[in-house]
């Protein structure tokens, strides 16, 4: 059977890593049989990143790569009958989760004051004397990868303006739909799952969190898919 190799629930969220959420809830989606493992140490992953498959003699990192899988193996149940223009949407709308609101995501989590003060005690079971340092010094590094990509040199406000506009183009894009793509879900609904449930769902404080909740459409969306693809675990 196949293995999804992912980090544990955290926060009130099933996963705390938006890719490894949506990679479950691709699998929950398409009814492909698989084994939760879980992990923490991202070393003996293929990429150095979570989630990863374990398929027989497959093993495979990256989400989208996972999920490009999974459909030439056991075929296309979610995006099969997209027509080409709705295959670009689903790819631009893709893009603007996984390569934009991604960043000030992290950002608010790991660098702005009231989220760090809430995902640092990830590390409280940690022994003495790792605590004192590995927490600053994961920070540290993510604090580096923002500033590399981009997003870490705006300021703390500029940052969360990104965030709320990119929120603000996937509210007006789910309107009233059941679905962010059509009436049926598609594999986008995956991404936007993963994504969105790291904000409303979660215990987190921070300013991108306190948006999503407020956002009436976002809070029914995400009990919708948890209803439909996760009722197993109520």
């Amino acid at each position: 059977m196949l293995k999804l190799v992912q980090f544990r629930p955290a926060f009130n969220v099933r996963n705390m890593s938006p890719f490894c959420l949506k990679l479950e809830t691709y699998l929950r989606m398409t009814g492909i049989a698989h084994e939760v493992v879980w992990a923490s140490d991202t070393r003996s992953a293929p990429k150095g990143k979570l989630p990863y498959i374990v398929d027989g003699d497959v093993t495979l990192g990256d989400s989208s790569l996972i999920v490009n899988y999974l459909k030439s193996k056991h075929g296309d149940p979610l995006d099969g009958t997209l027509d080409t223009q709705q295959r670009a949407q689903l790819l631009v709308w893709q893009r603007l989760f996984e390569d934009s609101l991604l960043y000030p995501m992290i950002y608010c989590r790991w660098i702005e004051p009231a989220g760090w003060a809430r995902i640092s005690r990830i590390f409280d079971k940690m022994p003495v004397p790792l605590r004192w340092f590995v927490p600053q010094l994961v920070r540290g590094r993510i604090r580096k990868t923002l500033h590399l990509q981009g997003m870490g040199r705006h300021t703390p406000g500029e940052i969360v303006r990104f965030g709320a506009q990119y929120l603000a183009a996937i509210e007006t894009q789910l309107g009233a739909r059941e679905f962010m793509l059509s009436a049926a879900p598609t594999s986008l609904d995956a991404t936007a799952y993963g994504f969105l449930a790291q904000l409303v769902e979660s215990s987190l404080d921070n300013p991108l969190a306190a948006k999503a909740k407020a956002t009436p459409s976002f809070v029914a969306y995400c009990a919708r898919m948890k209803q439909r693809y996760f009722a197993d675990l109520a």
